[in-house]
């Protein structure tokens, strides 16, 4: 069995590859919508609610959401069709984006998705 070891100080390389993974499963809480940058890119992007199992729920938290981000790919082409309420599986990563509010920078954590679908369609009435 081979153990990891830490790299040495100064060191830009790991022995471990470093992973950047996110596998959610959960309900949109509204249908995605479409942005346009100012450099005229376009972006989905939605919020994914995910219940946490009761075991591991705590102190009356029993769901999280999660703002997430898609950028390209055929996911992108597909969002559009998903609608508030749909369970959905995405997969990507947890990226950490900048931005300007007002005079302040500041940042936000997100799911930059690079694959999806929809798991079941929202019950409609």
């Amino acid at each position: 069995m081979t153990t990891a070891t830490s790299p040495t100080p100064g060191s830009t390389t790991s022995p471990v590859p470093h992973v950047n993974e996110v596998r959610l499963v959960g309900r949109l809480s509204a249908d995605p919508a479409e942005l346009t940058l100012p450099s005229g890119d376009t972006l989905w992007t939605f919020r994914l609610v995910v219940e946490r199992p009761a075991a591991e729920a705590r102190r009356g938290q029993q769901l999280d959401t999660l703002d997430c981000a898609v950028w390209a790919g055929r996911v992108k082409r597909s969002v559009p069709g998903w609608s508030e309420g749909d369970l959905v599986e995405v997969a990507g990563a947890i990226r950490r984006r900048f931005y300007a509010a007002g005079a302040a920078k500041v940042s936000r954590y997100q799911v930059e998705v690079s694959g999806g679908r929809v798991i079941r369609r929202a019950a409609t009435g």
